[in-house]
């Protein structure tokens, strides 16, 4: 029940918000910024990372990364404002300095000012607010509402399978082609705990050490952190495991939510989820 009434956390917005028009992005933002259950950070990357904030709003596309095809996707759409979950410009900060005679660099800058596009990250107050909206989208995408532990976000008991069961089940859920399985595949579980994105291998292992997960569903991590720490436990045979699902398609979903959620206080601008592909391909 518990994680019913997380999930329904936000949905109030569509049904009862005032919906409002913007005339440029600058209005969107300010319209999120009410919208949210968090206070917004005075030092956060949820900043504009291109453009002119007071462009006059054509449509809205909305992105876990706004790399090149995503932009061609978003000016075929008509849209002229990109609200992106990840960095740009290959960094976390999305520092340009270094790059100004980088050809990648000023190949996709170029084409952000010719088609007038603008860009915001909006990644730090998506994860804030309550319930986390990344978290709420892939638990839906996953259909994990029912096996969540106590109502968390995070941790779930799910039917007894294999690892290898499991990482078919995700393939075919998330659209993608291979995962990476940390860990004997043929171990059986119930006890799943998900972390999406990059957390660190900090927070990976933080939760596979106690008794309530015995398989984690990320999306990456450094190898001589959490892979290493998985493959000693499996050597030792403790019952740990982790399925790997790119960053991308771990937090993809949680996008696409945000787009409906704005869709709950934005009228009269067209709000288009753009998914990306995998960041990489398996030969």
């Amino acid at each position: 029940m518990k994680s019913i009434l997380l999930f329904l956390t936000l949905i109030p917005f569509f049904a009862f918000a005032q919906t409002v028009q913007p005339k440029t992005p600058d209005e969107v933002v300010e319209q999120i910024k009410k919208y949210l259950t968090c206070d917004w950070l005075s030092e956060t990357v949820d900043v504009y990372k291109a453009g002119d904030p007071q462009t006059l709003l054509k449509g809205i596309a909305v992105c876990m990364f706004a790399d090149m095809p995503t932009l061609e996707k978003a000016v075929a759409q008509n849209c002229n404002f990109i609200i992106t979950h990840e960095p740009i410009f290959y960094s976390h900060l999305d520092g340009t300095e270094n790059l100004q005679d980088d050809p990648v660099f000023r190949q996709k800058m170029d084409y952000i000012e010719k088609n007038k596009l603008v860009v915001f990250r909006f990644h730090d107050h998506i994860h804030m607010t309550q319930p986390d909206g990344i978290y709420i989208g892939m638990i839906e995408k996953l259909g994990l509402e029912p096996y969540s532990v106590d109502g968390s976000l995070t941790n779930y008991q799910l039917p007894k399978q294999s690892i290898k069961e499991y990482a078919g089940t995700l393939k075919k859920q998330l659209g993608v082609a291979t995962v990476r399985v940390i860990g004997n595949p043929d171990m059986e579980f119930t006890k799943m705990g998900l972390a999406v994105g990059a957390p660190g291998g900090s927070r990976h292992i933080k939760m596979l050490e106690g008794d309530d997960v015995e398989v984690i569903v990320a999306g990456e991590g450094t190898e001589w952190e959490t892979y290493s720490y998985v493959n000693d436990a499996s050597y030792q045979g403790k019952k740990k495991a982790v399925i790997f699902v790119g960053h991308v398609k771990s937090e993809e979903a949680g996008m696409k939510y945000c787009a409906e959620w704005l869709k709950g206080f934005i009228s009269g601008v067209p709000i288009h989820f753009i998914e990306n592909r995998p960041n990489f391909s398996t030969l």
